[in-house]
C-alpha cells in the first residue's frame, strides 16, 4: 500500500489529469445516453412494437465486447478515430440499454387508475406524461442511470487502448511493465469512482422514492453533477499547441520508442501530444492513416506481412524497400531505420532447453507434443506468426495455443502455465526470468527492423520532425533497446525517464 501511495504522490499531476479525463468520459456519455434513452423509452412504452425493436438493438450493442466495438468504430468517419470521440460513442451505446429498459419498466408499472385520474382531470397526453408518469417513473429511471454509470466507469478504462485517456492508461501501462503497482494506481481510483457515483445515484433514487421534496432533491443532485463536471473539466495547467501527435503500440519497447521520438522532436522546439499505449498494429495503422496520429514506430516485417498481407521478405534491405513502396501511395513515409531488428523470439524455460537439448525451433518440433504453447493475439492470427510457423517446422503441440496479452506471456512461461511462447528478441524479461531463445534455423521470421512511419504532410509541414528522426537514424542498437526495456520492466523506472537519459546522450 505504501508503494501505491508513493506512486500517486510522485505522479500527482498525471493522476489528477487521468481522473479528470475518466470522469468527463463517463459523465458526458451518460448524460448523452439519458437524453437519447429516456425519449426512446417513452416511445417504447407507448408503442410496444417499436419498443421491442429498440430493446433488441440496444441489447445487441450491449453484447458486443468493448474492445471489439472500439475496433469496429475506429475507422468510421465522423464517429471514429483515435481519442475520446470514439470512446464517447462506445460508452453512450453501452449506457443506452439500462436507461431505456428502466424507463419502459417505470412507465408501464404505473397503476392505470392513476393515469385514468389524470385524464379525468382534463390533462392532455403530454401533460400527463410530464406531470404524472415521468415523476412516478423517475426513481426507476435513476436506477437505470445508476447501472449505466457503473458500466461506464469500467468500460472507460478499456478506452485507453485507443488513446482516449483516463485511468485505463495506468492499467495498460502496468500490464505492459508487468507492474502491479501501476495497475492498481489506475484500478483503485476507478473502483472508488464507481462506488462514489453509484452511492450518489443510490441516494438520489432513495430520496425520490421517499418523495421528500423531489424538486429540491433533483436540484441538489444537479448541483453535485455540475460540480463533478466542472472539477473534471478544469484545465490542469497551461497547454501549448500540440502540432505533432506521436503514437505507440501497447508494450514496453513501443512506449519507450514513442517517448524517445517525442522527446527528440520536442528538443527541436515543437510541442508534442503523446498517444502511447494504443492497441496493437491495427489500431496504430488505422490511426496514422486517418490522421489520428502523425507517426509511430513499426517493424518492416510486420508492415509487409501483417499490415499489407504481402509475402515474407528475407533480407532487411528488401523488407525496407517494400515497406516504403507499400506505404507511399497512402501518403505515409518510412524514414531511416532506428538501428535494431526486433525479431520474434520462440522462448522456452532454460531448464527445459538444457534437459531436452533444445537449441533450435527444429529441435522443439521433435518434442512439441510435450509442450503447451501460449501466444499473443496478433501472433496467432498473422501469416508471419503461428500459422506459418507450424507449417515451416511441422509443430504439433500437446494442446491448442492459449491466447493472452503479450505483456503476460513471459511470466506465464516462467510460472509454468505454458511451456513455449513467442516473445520479442529485445525483451529484458528473457534474461530476468531465465528463458532461452531458440534459433530460427530455417529462417522463417522476416526482418523486423524498427522504422518510424510518418504522415508525409506532417514531415512537409514540420521539417523539425524530419531532423529529429534523422538524428535517431541508426542510433538505437539491440543492446540499447534491451537495456532500456530492462530499466522499465525489471527495475520499474518510468519510460519517460529512461527515454530522457537516452535522448540526453544523443550527439547533436
Amino acid at each position: 500500500m505504501s508503494g501505491l501511495v508513493e506512486f500517486w504522490s510522485s505522479h500527482r499531476a498525471e493522476t489528477l489529469a487521468l481522473i479528470r479525463q475518466h470522469v468527463l468520459l463517463v459523465v458526458t456519455s451518460t448524460v448523452v445516453a439519458v437524453l437519447v434513452a429516456v425519449p426512446a423509452g417513452v416511445l417504447a412504452a407507448r408503442r410496444p412494437a417499436f419498443g421491442r425493436i429498440v430493446l433488441f438493438v440496444a441489447n445487441i450493442a450491449q453484447t458486443i465486447p468493448s474492445l471489439a466495438l472500439l475496433g469496429f468504430l475506429l475507422p468510421l468517419p465522423f464517429v471514429g478515430g483515435i481519442g475520446p470521440r470514439t470512446a464517447l460513442v462506445t460508452l453512450t451505446l453501452y449506457a443506452l440499454l439500462p436507461v431505456i429498459r428502466n424507463t419502459v419498466s417505470g412507465l408501464t408499472s404505473i397503476d392505470r387508475a392513476i393515469l385514468e385520474s389524470g385524464t379525468a382531470l382534463g390533462m392532455t397526453s403530454r401533460q400527463r406524461l410530464f406531470m404524472v408518469e415521468l415523476p412516478l417513473a423517475l426513481p426507476t429511471i435513476v436506477a437505470g442511470v445508476r447501472v449505466a454509470t457503473v458500466i461506464g466507469v469500467g468500460t472507460a478504462a478499456v478506452a485507453a487502448a485507443i488513446g482516449a485517456g483516463g485511468l485505463g492508461e495506468y492499467i495498460f501501462r502496468g500490464l505492459a511493465m508487468v507492474d502491479s503497482t501501476t495497475i492498481l494506481a489506475g484500478a483503485v481510483p476507478a473502483a472508488v469512482m464507481a462506488i462514489s457515483l453509484d452511492g450518489l445515484l443510490a441516494w438520489l433514487e432513495h430520496a425520490l422514492q421517499r418523495r421528500r421534496r423531489p424538486t429540491a432533491t433533483m436540484a441538489v443532485a444537479a448541483a453535485m453533477l455540475a460540480l463533478i463536471v466542472a472539477v473534471a473539466a478544469w484545465p490542469a495547467g497551461a497547454r501549448g499547441t500540440a502540432p505533432v501527435v506521436v503514437g505507440s503500440k501497447n508494450f514496453t519497447e513501443q512506449v519507450l520508442l514513442g517517448e524517445i521520438i517525442a522527446q527528440t522532436i520536442e528538443a527541436e522546439g515543437l510541442s508534442v501530444s503523446r498517444k502511447l499505449n494504443l492497441g496493437g498494429t491495427l489500431i496504430c495503422d488505422t490511426a496514422v492513416r486517418s490522421g489520428g496520429i502523425d507517426l509511430y514506430v513499426e517493424y518492416t516485417g510486420t508492415a509487409v506481412t501483417a499490415v499489407f498481407k504481402g509475402d515474407v521478405p528475407q533480407g532487411s534491405a528488401e523488407a525496407l524497400t517494400r515497406a516504403r513502396a507499400l506505404y507511399a501511395p497512402l501518403g505515409l513515409t518510412v524514414t531511416a531505420p532506428l538501428g535494431f531488428n526486433n525479431t520474434f523470439a520462440i522462448l522456452v524455460r532454460t531448464a527445459d532447453a538444457q534437459s531436452l537439448g533444445l537449441r533450435t525451433i527444429a529441435d522443439l518440433s521433435k518434442e512439441a507434443d510435450r509442450f503447451r504453447p501460449g501466444f499473443g493475439h496478433e501472433f496467432l492470427q498473422r501469416e508471419d506468426g503461428f500459422p506459418g510457423l507450424t507449417r515451416r517446422y511441422g509443430l504439433a503441440f500437446a494442446a491448442a495455443p492459449r491466447a493472452m496479452e503479450l505483456s503476460l506471456i513471459y511470466q506465464a512461461l516462467a510460472d509454468r502455465q505454458v511451456d513455449v511462447i513467442a516473445g520479442d528478441a529485445t525483451s529484458a524479461l528473457i534474461d530476468a526470468l531465465d528463458l532461452t531463445m531458440l534459433e530460427d534455423s530455417r529462417h522463417y521470421f522476416p526482418p523486423y527492423d524498427a522504422v518510424p512511419v510518418a504522415r508525409a504532410e506532417t514531415l512537409a509541414r514540420h521539417p523539425e520532425v524530419d531532423r529529429a528522426l534523422a538524428r535517431l537514424a541508426g542510433r538505437i542498437s539491440a543492446k540499447d533497446m534491451r537495456a532500456m526495456n530492462r530499466a522499465v520492466d525489471v527495475l520499474h523506472e518510468r519510460p519517460r525517464d529512461v527515454a530522457a537519459r537516452f535522448v540526453g546522450e544523443l550527439p547533436r
